[in-house]
């Protein structure tokens, strides 16, 4: 059994076991696996690539980075906008209605969380596919801080 079909096995047995429908946990994968393919990026871009010009050339850093981002503009754009699409269907079935006291900490949190991941998402989608350069933070280092945020969040909801 490939490793994929295990992992998509042994979460469906899970997500049985809590009563999860089957579409909500793939969805979930897919979700966090798009997720760490875009955060993944703006870590290693960030803490390591920006450090390319202290050990090479400014032409051979500026040549090495373009290497790696012709392969990372292939997958990172697609995989944000495929977290972002897959959290907006997550958030529809887990956010809850909002009870007479107003929202539950949760809620507060998760909504904080879509704001900032569909911020992303936005930027993202018009850097990429409208050509559209944002105006302010240009460089990866805010999406990369907002990320950590986001992780962040997604730890303390349940908490």
């Amino acid at each position: 059994m490939t490793k994929i079909k295990y992992i998509l096995v042994s979460h469906a047995i899970i997500a049985r076991k809590k009563g999860v429908p089957i579409t909500y946990t793939i969805i979930h994968l897919i979700h966090l696996y798009g997720a760490f393919i875009y955060g993944g990026f703006l870590f290693t871009d960030n803490l390591f690539m920006s450090k390319m010009a202290q050990s090479l050339a400014p032409e051979e850093a500026q040549k090495a980075r373009e290497a790696i981002m012709k392969h990372v503009r292939k997958v990172v754009p697609p995989a944000l906008i495929v977290t972002v699409l897959t959290g907006i269907y997550l958030f529809t079935h887990v956010f809850g209605e909002i009870g007479p006291d107003g929202m539950t900490r949760f809620q507060i949190l998760l909504s904080i969380k879509a704001f900032l991941g569909l911020w992303l998402g936005i930027r993202g989608f018009n850097q990429v596919y409208l050509k559209i350069d944002p105006f302010l933070f240009k460089s990866h280092r805010f999406p990369f801080v907002l990320v950590i945020i986001i992780i962040a969040l997604s730890q303390l909801m349940h908490v």
